[in-house]
């Protein structure tokens, strides 16, 4: 059951939109239908992950605020009814960044099986009005051919994870969490391994599997790093205004 409403929800769509674009790409170039494709969905994704993405600039930047709250000496419940507060005036939710990001991660695991298999369309998972393409052109650009390993799109997989890891908003420490503590040590581990770790699980993913599949991860940081640079320069002037706004 869950196997057909995967296929029906997001494989069989995904695996069509890219057998589209195939077919009126100018020469069948697989690579840029790769590219297309990655674009629209995240296109698509935008509002999910640009809440997402606002709410770790939020939680930064208001971070300060609430360490004075928990400085203050106040009772639990006072520091919480003024935590709640401070979301509250700011529009913030720090549980909303987890449940905005799981619609988005199945459809890009969905979107990433179909560059895995999806370079021979079988007519079967085809919908009637989608035509096979006719010409299946796997050389990239006419250089790269997207069937075997390119050693060039598994290092710029690894650069462009590694420079996207750099732009997203780090996890803020709380006041009252001591640099040895488990929440502190928690953080840097998890900003650690994003900026250092991932960058080569990334680069594996891509060797191991088609250069399409390193296209796709490519073309997937890349527009991440342009919506986390464009998201934190807004989100932080907007909470500035606010800030403005509510000490007036």
């Amino acid at each position: 059951m869950l196997s057909y409403l995967w296929n029906l929800i997001l494989y069989k769509p995904l695996l069509n939109g890219l057998a589209f674009l195939v077919h009126i790409v100018p020469g069948g170039d697989v690579g840029v239908a790769v590219i297309l494709l990655t674009i629209i969905v995240k296109l698509i994704l935008f509002p999910l992950s640009e809440r997402q993405i606002r709410n770790q600039v939020a939680m930064n930047i208001l971070t300060p605020e609430i360490n004075k709250i928990k400085a203050s000496g106040a009772s639990k419940e006072e520091q919480a009814k003024q935590t709640f507060e401070l979301y509250k005036k700011h529009k913030t939710n720090p549980l909303s960044g987890c449940l905005v990001i799981i619609p988005t991660i199945f459809v890009l695991i969905a979107l990433y099986q179909v560059f895995i298999a999806g370079i021979k369309f079988d007519s079967e998972l085809l919908y009637s009005f989608i035509k096979a393409p006719e010409y299946i052109n796997t050389l990239f650009l006419g250089l790269i051919d997207l069937t075997k390993v390119s050693w060039i799109l598994v290092i710029l997989a690894g650069l462009s994870q590694y420079f996207q890891a750099h732009f997203m908003p780090q996890m803020p420490t709380p006041a009252d969490s001591s640099p040895n503590s488990f929440q502190a040590s928690f953080g840097k581990s998890m900003n650690m391994q994003m900026k250092y770790f991932f960058p080569f699980l990334i680069a594996f993913i891509a060797y191991k599997y088609l250069g399409a599949v390193a296209l796709y991860l490519i073309t997937s940081n890349l527009f991440a790093i342009g919506q986390q640079i464009y998201v934190k320069k807004t989100e932080r002037r907007v909470l500035i205004e606010e800030a403005k706004v509510l000490n007036s």
